[in-house]
């Protein structure tokens, strides 16, 4: 059964997330011969605060 994380900045709408996880559930569904009841899609969402790259906040 088939685990996609999907790690990123919060803000984005249910509607949104709800189009991301059909959108990748038919991917896995297509390639990976699985079935769209064995897939599961974990949004991690994080504030930017929460993010560095380059040494900078994201949110700077």
């Amino acid at each position: 059964m088939p685990y996609v994380i999907v790690e990123m900045f919060e803000g984005r709408s249910i509607d949104q997330k709800r189009a991301c996880a059909q959108a990748i559930t038919d991917a896995i569904v297509a390639h990976l011969k699985a079935s769209p009841d064995s897939t599961h899609i974990i949004f991690h969402e994080m504030k930017r605060e929460n993010h560095a790259h380059a040494g900078k906040l994201a949110c700077d």
